[in-house]
């Protein structure tokens, strides 16, 4: 029987879900500033070798290894929200945002119940996100626009009240998130999570004192307008991010996204905004613990 060559086993790895291989581990820690764990262990198990061990822990310590010593766990609803705000407060390493995501809101029967459950999380200390929340226009269509604004505007709200960051989830709807946070007024902190825009978005980001953080997408060669925007983001204001398990870097592009591939993606934001990888790792850090607080 012939050996499959290495292109037939990369596809056979896609399809069968297995973790890519860990890259070389950055020298400066930085922080993934949105990844779903339970999304993760339910989608794609644990990361391996460490055989036995808790799937959470298993994924945090495969991070840690990277050099990717913090984490926020991002909710998408009720039960997720509870759960990573449970988890941060077991676990040091990890703080917690808690939300509705915007396809969700359209989804619910009482959406008013949903939201005050939220803002009884989001009173808890170690949560120290509203998010995911926002706009998406791809996949929710006209008939749940409303429920989506509604759910954005009391979101806004919620993170003004508690004096916690904002975390935006953005689908082909900038000028609609703009103009939302405008009717508003934005929070003091602003994060726009798995920035998607150009460079000209990107500024008007940075002009208004917003925070983009960027995912594994950056690394795509398609995907020139993000490094145009990396390139026009001042480090201050740059975050990195998995959304693991989605959004695999390059090139392992198709298979389990986890917080340890988080050197891949700040990586190319070094190459695409030619500061030094040391240096863009210890702001970014910095900015982590500006944003959302200390971890311990």
């Amino acid at each position: 029987m012939s050996t499959p060559s290495a292109s037939r086993r990369k596809k056979d790895a896609r399809r069968s879900g297995e973790f890519p291989p860990a890259p070389e581990p950055l020298a400066v820690p930085v922080f993934d500033s949105h990844t779903h764990l339970d999304l993760t262990i339910q989608e794609a198990g644990a990361v391996p070798g460490d055989d036995g061990a808790d799937p959470v822990e298993a994924l945090i310590t495969a991070a840690a290894k990277s050099g990717v010593d913090r984490l926020v766990q991002v909710g998408v609803d009720v039960a997720s929200s509870v759960w990573g705000a449970d988890l941060a407060e077991r676990h040091g390493s990890v703080l917690a945002a808690v939300a509705l995501h915007p396809n969700e809101a359209p989804r619910l029967a009482d959406l008013d119940e949903a939201l005050r459950a939220i803002e009884a999380q989001a009173a808890r200390p170690r949560v120290r996100g509203i998010g995911e929340t926002g706009l998406d226009t791809f996949r929710t269509g006209e008939e749940g626009r409303a429920a989506q604004e509604e759910s954005f505007r009391a979101h806004i709200a919620i993170a003004k009240r508690y004096a916690k960051a904002l975390i935006i989830h953005d689908r082909e709807a900038h000028a609609d998130v703009l103009r939302v946070l405008d009717e508003e007024g934005a929070p003091d902190r602003v994060v726009l999570h798995c920035f998607s825009g150009d460079a000209e978005f990107a500024a008007e980001c940075v002009r208004r004192g917003y925070y983009l953080s960027f995912a594994g997408t950056v690394t795509f060669a398609s995907a020139v307008n993000l490094r145009e925007a990396a390139a026009i983001t001042p480090p201050g204001q740059m975050m990195v991010e998995t959304d693991a398990p989605y959004l695999t870097p390059t090139p392992y592009r198709g298979r389990p996204n986890a917080s340890y591939l988080v050197p891949l993606t700040v990586r190319t934001l070094a190459a695409a905004s030619g500061a030094d990888l040391d240096t863009l790792c210890a702001t970014v850090s910095a900015t982590g613990d500006e944003v959302f607080g200390g971890w311990r």
